[in-house]
């Protein structure tokens, strides 16, 4: 790596992602994350442990790390991912930490479910029905924190004691759970490809993030109205950089359900299917729609990629320590990302690692990334 390059810090609940995403890019980075996994790490110059109580950032040592990055020469700013939505605003007035590049304070545009929702009624955007107050019949209503990421800001409405004041409900809503990804900067909007979101029961939590896959072709018609939809929000919230959405894609309709105002774990897939077409990858992207306002030229040409690429969670089937030998076997294993160190304590639930796959299909794609997830679970067993 070029000790003379420009730095970034990237930082969220896993840096991993941006981290490797910014080092092909040729940036030295500055990580900060609860897991410092050894790819996290083997990819960045600096790693800041940020961890607070389970699953959770520290905001006071989040502030420690990025007041030491910001000391650093040749910092460009900071990146942020999952897990900080509810700081983005803050961190981007901040003094004394790295310029924010990214969605500061217009993120709540899309991030306060009553703005947010105002915007697509005014649009005719279609969504699922909400609602701030408990509905008379709980069944077939879920309960939804603004400020949370990864679907664990997700509940089923019966089950909901207090209801938190960032919380709104949202009825049910048939359909495959997609996400597109886009750029945008001045108002405009460039849409990089759509994917599949795949999502798994833990305890009460229905839909929790598990992966995705893509990128996925839709109908040409219903590809354009998602591309209007998101070229409209764009133009009312001036979003800013990699920002994705989810929604329900049933037939010839769509409904969206939210914003992610930051990059995407998305990114990866459209990196690795599109590699001609992100030469310095997606990160450098953001930069330049952040920092200079430009968006990538014409996508519009883009071919079908040969192969659909998968990324999958491996979730811990019981507690365990992480050996040495599991360890390394992960980490010489080309498809195994985030990658726990030796001596790390996952919990039954947990996330160990990741498992990439692609194929030329969506069927053979889930075939190859059952069986990537499997041959972890069986290192597992044999520990």
């Amino acid at each position: 790596m070029n000790s003379r390059a420009p730095r970034v810090a990237v930082a969220g609940l896993s840096a991993r992602l941006l981290t490797q995403s910014a080092a092909r890019a040729g940036l030295n980075v500055v990580a900060m994350d609860i897991f410092g996994d050894r790819d996290t790490r083997a990819n960045a110059g600096m790693w800041f442990d940020i961890g607070g109580d389970g699953l959770s950032i520290d905001r006071a040592r989040l502030y420690d790390a990025l007041e030491c990055a910001a000391r650093l020469p040749r910092m460009l700013g900071l990146i942020v991912t999952s897990g900080l939505e509810p700081l983005s605003a803050e961190l981007s007035r901040a003094t004394g930490v790295p310029r924010f590049i990214g969605n500061g304070a217009q993120a709540a545009a899309v991030r306060d479910p009553r703005r947010f929702f105002a915007l697509l009624d005014e649009a005719r955007i279609a969504h699922p029905d909400m609602r701030f107050t408990p509905p008379a019949d709980p069944r077939g209503w879920l309960v939804k924190r603004s400020d949370g990421c990864g679907g664990t800001h997700i509940e089923w409405a019966g089950g909901i004691g207090e209801l938190r004041a960032n919380a709104y409900f949202q009825r049910f809503a048939r359909g495959r759970s997609m996400s597109a990804l886009f750029i945008a900067a001045r108002r405009d909007a460039a849409v990089i490809g759509f994917a599949e979101q795949l999502t798994v029961t833990a305890g009460a939590l229905p839909f929790v993030h598990a992966g995705s896959l893509g990128p996925v072709a839709l109908p040409d018609h219903v590809a354009a109205r998602i591309v209007e939809a998101i070229e409209t929000i764009v133009w009312q919230t001036d979003l800013a950089g990699l920002n994705s959405i989810d929604f329900l894609f049933d037939g010839d309709t769509f409904q969206v359900l939210e914003i992610n105002t930051r990059p995407s774990s998305t990114m990866a897939l459209y990196e690795a299917a599109w590699p001609d077409a992100w030469p310095r990858g997606l990160i450098c992207a953001h930069l330049e729609a952040c920092l200079d306002g430009e968006l990538p030229r014409s996508m519009t040409a883009r071919t079908r990629p040969p192969s659909i690429a998968g990324q999958c969670v491996v979730f811990a089937p019981h507690g365990f320590i992480v050996s040495n030998a599991f360890s390394d076997a992960c980490f010489s294993d080309a498809a195994c990302h985030d990658v726990p160190l030796p001596g790390a304590r996952i919990e039954a639930g947990m996330p160990v690692c990741t498992m990439t796959a692609a194929a030329p299909e969506l069927d053979a794609l889930r075939i190859r990334l059952d069986l990537e997830c499997a041959r972890v679970l069986q290192r597992i067993k044999d520990l």
